[in-house]
């Protein structure tokens, strides 16, 4: 399995970037996704994900802001983001496991990672 993820740059605070993290390897359907970020000194953190069958559940600090969605036809995966803040500042990863049904808020839960995409939010 391979991530590619893409979609990043620089934005002014209140803008919107949608982030797409293309798959290829392995069916699709089979993986769960999930984004993650990290912000300089910081850990890593969840951001959203989903599986094929349930739907995306997202991280405290951008619910209601960032919608995550995968277009299995594309074998890609979407982070929409909107209102962005200086804090959504960092880079951006997308991971992937092998589950169907169940993924994960966990970065130790993720087998596939791609090399992420720097996303800066200017105030």
């Amino acid at each position: 399995v391979q991530l590619q993820a893409s979609g990043g740059g620089l934005v002014q605070a209140g803008g919107s970037l949608r982030l797409s993290c293309a798959f290829s390897g392995r069916t699709f359907s089979n993986y769960a996704l999930a984004w993650f970020r990290q912000a300089p000194e910081k850990e890593r953190e969840f951001v959203a994900g989903a599986t094929n069958y349930f739907s995306a559940f997202y991280g405290d600090s951008v619910k209601g802001r960032f919608t995550f969605s995968r277009d299995n036809a594309k074998k890609t995966a979407y982070l929409q983001m909107n209102s962005l803040k200086p804090e959504d500042t960092a880079v951006y990863y997308c991971a992937a496991r092998w589950d169907r049904y169940a993924t994960s808020r966990e970065e130790k839960d993720f087998d596939y990672w791609g090399q992420g995409t720097l996303v800066t939010v200017s105030s």
